[in-house]
C-alpha cells in the first residue's frame, strides 16, 4: 500500500476493561494525513495521548499509555487490529481509563473498522525500515528484529500446561493473513492464578466470555478457534505493542517468551537509535507495492 489510510465513517462500541472492570464507551473517528494514531479521553476534557513509544507508561499483564497523568490501559487489540487493517491515522475516543476487552481478541475492533469503511488518503505512507539487527536478552526471554523486505512475526512461547507447552508461530503480514491468522486469537489465563492477579487490582473484568480459562485439567470454556490459539495471541500482542514506533515497519521479529515489557523496550530502543532504521516510502525504496499490502489494505477504494 503507497497511500495513508484512514476509516470512512465514526464506529462505536461499548464493554468493559479486562483489568479495571469498569464501563467504557469507545468510538473511532476518521482522521487526516500525519495524525497516526491518538487516544480521546472524552471524561477528561478530551484529554489526548498519542500512540507512541514515548508515551509507555506501564507494562505488565497489558501496554498501558500516560501524558501528564492521564492513562489509557490496555491498548494493543486495538492497535494490532489497526495495523492488520492497514489504518494509519485515527482518533479513538474513550469515556474511561481501559479499552473494552470485548472478546479477548482484535477481531472485534477490525469487524468495526470493516464496518466504517477504510479510505485512501493522499499522503505517501512512511515505513520504518530495519537497516541492521538488534537482539534483546533477558534470561530466558528475547526480542530481536532483523532487516527484511515485509513485515513478519516469529513468536515461542513455552507455558507448563499440557494443552500449550512449547508453541512457534510464524506470519507474514500480507494478503490478509493478519484477519485470517491472527486477529481472531484471544487472550487467556490460568484459573490458579486468578485471586492473586485480582488482589493486585488485575483481571477485575475477566470472564470467559472475554478470555481463554486454563484449569490444571483443560478448559473452562473450551473449544480454541486454533489449535496454537495461545502463541497466535502473543504475535496478535507483539504486533499492537510494535504499533508504538508510529509507522509500518519493513522487518522480521523474533521472539522467544518476550511479553509486553521487551515488546516496548524494543520499541524505546529503535526510537532512541535512529541508525538502526530509516524512514521511507515504497516508491523510495523502489520496490513493487503490492509486496507490501499489509492485511486488509486491498479492501481500499
Amino acid at each position: 500500500m503507497k497511500q495513508e489510510q484512514t476509516i470512512r465513517a465514526s464506529v462505536e462500541c461499548k464493554g468493559i476493561g479486562l483489568h479495571s472492570g469498569a464501563p467504557v464507551q469507545l468510538r473511532i473517528l476518521p482522521a487526516p494525513s500525519g495524525t497516526g494514531i491518538a487516544f480521546r479521553r472524552i471524561d477528561l476534557d478530551n484529554f489526548e495521548i498519542e500512540a507512541t513509544g514515548r508515551n509507555v507508561a506501564r507494562v505488565s499483564y497489558a501496554t498501558s499509555l500516560m501524558k501528564k497523568g492521564v492513562l489509557i490501559s490496555t491498548t494493543e487489540h486495538l492497535l494490532s487490529a489497526f495495523i492488520g487493517t492497514g489504518i494509519d491515522n485515527a482518533i479513538v475516543e474513550l469515556d474511561n481509563l481501559e479499552l473494552p476487552i470485548l472478546d479477548g481478541s482484535a477481531r472485534p475492533f477490525v469487524d468495526m473498522i470493516q464496518r466504517a469503511g477504510i479510505r485512501k488518503q493522499r499522503r505517501l505512507r512512511s515505513y520504518m525500515r530495519i537497516r541492521r539487527e538488534i537482539e534483546l536478552r533477558e534470561g530466558e526471554k528475547f526480542i530481536a528484529v532483523y532487516p527484511a523486505d515485509t513485515y513478519s512475526v516469529s513468536y515461542t512461547i513455552d507455558f507448563p500446561h499440557r494443552l500449550i507447552g512449547r508453541e512457534t508461530f510464524r506470519v507474514d503480514l500480507t494478503d490478509g493473513n493478519f484477519l485470517r491468522e491472527i486477529a481472531p486469537a484471544r487472550t487467556f489465563g490460568f484459573l490458579h492464578e486468578a485471586d492473586a492477579m485480582r488482589q493486585q487490582g488485575l483481571i477485575r473484568g475477566a470472564s470467559t466470555e472475554n478470555a481463554i480459562v486454563l484449569t490444571p485439567e483443560g478448559l473452562m470454556n473450551p473449544p480454541l478457534r486454533y489449535a496454537d490459539e495461545f502463541v497466535r495471541h502473543k504475535v496478535l500482542d507483539l504486533i499492537g505493542d510494535l504499533a508504538l514506533v508510529g509507522k509500518q515497519i519493513l522487518g522480521n521479529i523474533v521472539a522467544d517468551r518476550a511479553g509486553h515489557a521487551m515488546h516496548t523496550a524494543l520499541v524505546s530502543r529503535l526510537l532512541r537509535d535512529k541508525s538502526l532504521w530509516e524512514e521511507t516510502t515504497l516508491e523510495e525504496y523502489r520496490v513493487r507495492p503490492e509486496a507490501f499490502v499489509l492485511a486488509a489494505g486491498r479492501q481500499s477504494s
